[in-house]
């Protein structure tokens, strides 16, 4: 790990403070007229999930932590469970639904994840930003629709709901995105 000075944390570093990892979300170099510049950073917990503002001055010293990225394929899931495997080691870990929150729907058998580990535990995951998905449901168009509000309601088979064009119907796959939850294009 490396000592940065407090003006030196950007958007997305991960730093140790009060005993616990945080990632820093938003940074804003601050010059007051009087007193010392100093750098107003706010801070997300990445084990509990707390945001924290913090003013950090340039003679302040924190540790910046570089987190060990290692990717593990998803196996299957035991009741709230879910079981991925290392790719180089083929160990198992065991996650609970919880730690992926809802974007644990988009996890199909033998999805390539990343995760990024500090000492050895899980701090987050990184899924894929598109899976390709089946419409399992699809409202019907109605006529005399408007161009620019013609995206209906669509049920995929892993349950979530997306807007889609008109044109979409049920039984088509399409390629969704997992950090939005939104509907990208028709699958090939």
């Amino acid at each position: 790990m490396a000592k940065i000075n407090g003006n030196e944390i950007r958007p997305g570093y991960v730093i140790e403070y009060q005993d616990t990892l945080w990632v820093s979300v938003k940074t804003m170099a601050v010059k007051p007229g009087k007193g010392p510049a100093y750098n107003q950073v706010e801070l997300k917990n990445l084990i509990d999930g707390r945001k924290l503002n913090n003013r950090f001055g340039s003679d302040e010293k924190v540790e910046r932590v570089r987190l060990e990225q290692k990717d593990f394929q998803f196996l299957y899931r035991e009741g709230e469970s879910l079981v991925f495997m290392d790719d180089t080691t083929y160990e198992q870990t065991e996650l609970h639904e919880d730690f992926v929150g809802e974007r644990a729907a988009f996890l199909q058998d033998g999805m390539k994840v990343t995760l990024e580990l500090h000492d050895e535990r899980p701090i987050s995951i990184k899924l894929p930003d598109y899976v390709t998905l089946a419409i399992v449901e699809a409202d019907p168009v109605v006529k005399g629709q408007t161009a620019s509000s013609s995206y209906k309601p669509a049920k995929l088979e892993n349950g979530l709901r997306v807007m889609v064009p008109p044109f979409i119907t049920a039984g088509e796959k399409i390629v969704v995105d997992t950090n939005e939850v939104t509907y990208v294009r028709r699958a090939d």
